[in-house]
């Protein structure tokens, strides 16, 4: 295959082909690290595209198989077909400091939903968000890498049978916000043409508390009583990557990032939570994305957005362990910390009485506040404008894409919990144990009536095409259509109402 920097060879595999490890920019190393993504250098004869390149460095995971040279992306196409087919354009979660495109396997997408979907890898963290006062791209580094394997894609797509005209670009959790991110940013205007936000929206406020594997406070992470904003202003960026240069025995001055750019990785990864989500004010996100979707100021494209029924509930089982568990009295500890003058109207609309356990409680007004409200909100924003469609993941009998400690709470349809009906993903889903959990026959009839919606999407921007109907957001009454087993599984539902939106509304306000 002939790529604008030279031949590809790839492999076929199960009724596709792949193409893995292709770089689509050049290495982010030496002098350019921390600079806007270059263009690669072509190379002669035919370069081998049969295994994936090393994921971006990264704060979790396996660290010593990541690499600073990871600016790759991942092609999986039909064996067959002529026409020019739909290219989905996958953003992989991990809070911005974690993940890779390498462990989803879109076979199932691309046969049933006859679509192209590239996969890529792009800079976390430290390496990817980083700010500092002599650095122009401050805080931007990682979505401009997302909107460089974009322009690959325009410029390639056809090589591979895809439609460089109808690009998706489609992400979970940090994939879904940064997709969000590039609804509002001058740069991907015209780079693709729908988008699908999984599990994170434009107005995500961060979750109430943070596990402490993440190198952050476990406690709330906002102001008492009122809602923060999960992009932080460039000024703010900057400041903390001048304090850091110096904490990392680099001078203040001119030569502060030629040191800095001297470092090896590994002086640099125990910052990679420190620096996990994009500045706003830059050339890349001139507003706050979650205040320019509130104000239309949005690239005019039709969107599909959602969330898991029960988001919050990874976050809260593992921010309890190993010596903290949610008790009544923690709970009303934690509501008066996030919530000040208003923690006892919440713990009114949160009665403990009606949850197994406090925990549960927690997990589930910070699902309403943190995720579903959020990304409900955005929903009526988006159907002002454009065509919008809004979802609820809800099968609670669905294996978690991690796993919670055993006894803390019932997984429920958790964080990630749909991304295994999506894709296959290398290693997962697995009980506690580390063994694989196949899914029921009923699970597999879901998940390809969710892939059949997502693919009809892709393709014309209306999902609609199979019984039942996918009702669009109405902006005055928003519906979801919910996906579950079972009979009645899929249909509408008003999570709105369900998550309490119009409460969060009053208290955010």
């Amino acid at each position: 295959m002939r790529t604008t920097a030279g031949l590809v060879r790839g492999v076929v595999d199960d009724h596709v082909r792949r193409f893995t490890g292709v770089p689509y920019a050049a290495p982010p190393v030496g002098g350019l690290r921390w600079r806007a993504p270059q263009p690669v250098r072509p190379w002669p004869g035919v370069r081998d595209a049969g295994k994936f390149a090393l994921p971006c460095r990264q704060a979790v995971g396996e660290i010593q198989h990541s690499s600073e040279d990871c600016l790759h992306l991942n092609v999986t196409t039909p064996l067959h077909g002529h026409r020019p087919k739909p290219v989905m354009v996958w953003l992989h979660g991990g809070g911005n400091f974690g993940g890779t495109g390498n462990e989803v396997d879109a076979r199932r997408m691309v046969t049933s939903g006859d679509v192209v979907v590239v996969t890529i890898n792009y800079r976390l963290g430290v390496f990817g968000f980083f700010g500092h006062p002599g650095l122009a791209d401050s805080g931007s580094f990682g979505l401009l890498d997302q909107q460089a394997a974009l322009r690959w894609v325009r410029d390639n797509a056809a090589a591979f049978g895809g439609d460089p005209h109808n690009v998706t670009l489609f992400g979970e959790s940090a994939g879904g916000i940064d997709g969000c991110a590039h609804l509002t940013s001058p740069g991907a205007l015209g780079l693709f043409d729908k988008v699908i936000l999984q599990s994170g929206s434009c107005s995500f406020p961060g979750w109430g508390i943070v596990p402490e594997s993440w190198g952050t406070t476990p406690e709330p992470a906002r102001a008492a009583g009122k809602a923060r904003s999960y992009w932080p202003p460039r000024d703010e960026v900057v400041a903390s990557g001048a304090q850091a240069a110096a904490e990392l025995g680099c001078p203040a001055g001119p030569g502060a990032l030629d040191c800095l750019r001297e470092l090896p990785a590994e002086a640099l990864l125990g910052r990679m939570t420190e620096f996990g989500a994009p500045a706003a004010g830059t050339a890349t996100l001139p507003l706050d994305p979650g205040h320019a979707v509130a104000a239309g100021a949005f690239h005019r494209v039709p969107v599909l957005t959602g969330h898991t029924r029960d988001e919050a509930r990874l976050v809260t089982a593992w921010s309890e362990l190993p010596d903290k568990p949610i008790t009544e009295k923690r709970f009303h500890a934690l509501t008066e910390q996030a919530f000040g003058g208003h923690a006892e109207l919440v713990r009114r609309h949160y009665p403990l009485p009606d949850y197994d356990s406090p925990a549960l409680a927690w997990a589930a007004l910070d699902t309403d506040r943190g995720m579903a409200c959020p990304q409900l909100r955005d929903a009526r924003a988006f159907a002002a404008r454009m065509p919008a469609y809004a979802y609820e993941f809800a099968d609670r009998t669905a294996p978690p894409y991690a796993p919670l400690p055993p006894g803390s709470m019932p997984d429920g349809a958790g964080h990630g919990a749909e991304l295994t009906y999506l894709f296959d993903m290398a290693g997962k889903p697995v009980d506690w144990n580390g063994k694989l959990v196949p899914h029921t026959e009923p699970q597999r009839a879901l998940a390809a009536t969710m892939i059949g919606y997502w693919t009809r999407f892709a393709r014309t921007g209306d999902p609609n095409g199979q019984a039942p109907p996918w009702v669009p957001v109405d902006r005055d009454a928003p519906r979801s259509q919910e996906f579950r087993t079972g009979a009645g599984g899929v249909g509408p539902v008003d999570a709105w109402r369900a998550h309490q939106c119009a409460f969060w509304d009053t208290i955010d306000a």
